[in-house]
């Protein structure tokens, strides 16, 4: 069983930084691929970022492309989303996933194991 963490979620203002952290308990998390999701108010929870458990391949949605970056650090059992030039579009519930397996996917239901979500708001 994997339990996962998110935090580092916040109320900030439009092009601000916030970089949220994803805490995994589990022996070897590289065994994992990891990714963010997110879901605002009145919508579907969408794909974000993802990264391969070796960290050697990433994925982003077209809308965070040179602005968010996905990395990891398996010695602390950690992923992070670092969120630049933040929009109030950026708002929802950020939620990190894993599966076991090397590479990443998109679908959400690739994903077995799941956060309970941190609030990222920006206002304008």
């Amino acid at each position: 069983q994997v339990q996962l963490v998110e935090s580092g979620g916040g109320l900030v203002q439009a092009g601000d930084s916030l970089r949220l952290s994803c805490a995994a308990s589990v022996r070897t998390f590289s065994g994992y691929a990891v990714a963010w999701f997110r879901q605002a108010p009145g919508k579907e929870r969408e794909f974000v970022a993802a990264i391969s458990w070796s960290s050697g391949s990433t994925d982003y949605a077209d809308a965070m492309k040179g602005r968010f970056s996905i990395s990891r650090d398996n010695a602390k059992n950690t992923v992070y989303l670092q969120m630049n030039s933040l929009k109030p579009e950026d708002t929802a519930v950020y939620y990190c996933a894993a599966r076991y397996g090397s590479t990443w996917n998109r679908p959400l239901a690739e994903y077995r194991y799941w956060g309970q979500g941190t609030q990222v708001t920006v206002s304008s």
